[in-house]
């Protein structure tokens, strides 16, 4: 069963973005876009967060924590891909602008068509082996494939078949969650989840990592002054990580059998179960906020 896995590691991935990103589709319409023009201050802050800011942290933990290469590529792989479908609906749980959520979510996944091969190529271009050239190209396509088109669908699911688009949405979204179940088990089975391998000293920067994602989306938008219901859909949004297209690019990056392709795949799923914690503790804070306030 594990080596049927292995040799078909890719298209698991694959299958698990596609059913997310289909999911999430579902739930969208054009119209959601205009939460751009609604809360323009939030939404920019929002997306030079996620840019420019997240990648900026990257970049920072990558020059000072003297961390293996695979430690380092999965830091720019968490930095460069964006929020994920799990970040709407953490919003939404915690009382958040769920308009400027869904704004920011559907912007920056169109969008990391571009941005991810640029960030990853800046980001870890140094740290790959010397016969490595990133295949921005193959990124850029696989992400159209497996993120956009999925995406596209669904939303038009949503716009000819609404009263299919709810059941569409949970069909997609379990399925996406049960295909991970299906990597987590497949890789512990296999031997490429190791905690003891991996290191304390890795973990520690991964949580690290993920604290001050969560420290910087909580302070910025508290300084800027924006309302409390912005301020908790932009937090969500950056310590969020769409975890599923990362799995997909280090599948697509480091075949199974590539040296850095365990250290990475730990990496993800390490964020993976943090930002799982850190985001019920989003939910729990803004929730008594909002509370307070009303």
């Amino acid at each position: 069963m594990f080596s049927f896995y292995l040799a078909h590691e890719y298209w698991f991935a694959a299958a698990q973005l596609s059913l997310a990103m289909l999911g999430m589709g579902a739930t969208l319409t054009l119209k959601d876009f205009k939460g751009v023009f609604k809360t323009p201050k939030a939404f920019t802050i929002g997306m030079g967060l996620q840019l420019l800011l997240v990648p900026l942290v990257a970049f920072l933990f990558i020059a000072i924590s003297g961390a293996a290469a695979g430690v380092l590529i999965g830091l720019a792989l968490l930095a460069a891909i964006p929020g994920g479908t799990v970040s709407n609906i953490f919003t939404y749980m915690a009382k958040g602008n769920i308009v400027l959520s869904i704004a920011i979510t559907a912007i920056t996944t169109i969008g990391c068509l571009i941005t991810t091969p640029i960030v990853l190529n800046l980001l870890i271009s140094q740290h790959m082996p010397a016969d490595f050239v990133m295949p921005v190209g193959r990124i850029a396509f696989e992400i159209c494939l497996f993120l956009l088109v999925p995406l596209v669908i669904g939303m038009a699911v949503y716009s000819k078949f609404p009263k299919y688009a709810a059941k569409i949405s949970k069909l997609g979204i379990y399925g996406s969650i049960f295909i991970i179940a299906i990597i987590v088990i497949g890789s512990a089975g296999a031997g490429r989840l190791d905690l003891g391998t991996f290191g304390t000293s890795n973990i520690l920067i991964i949580l690290a990592f993920a604290l001050a994602l969560l420290a910087l989306s909580v302070s910025v938008p508290k300084l800027l002054r924006l309302p409390t219901e912005d301020g908790a859909a932009i937090q969500i949004e950056v310590t969020v990580r769409n975890t599923n297209l990362g799995l997909l690019l280090n599948a697509s990056l480091f075949p199974v059998g590539h040296p850095l392709g365990g250290t990475v795949l730990m990496m993800l799923l390490l964020y993976g179960a943090i930002m799982l914690l850190l985001g019920a503790g989003l939910i729990a804070y803004n929730r008594r906020v909002h509370r307070q306030a009303h």
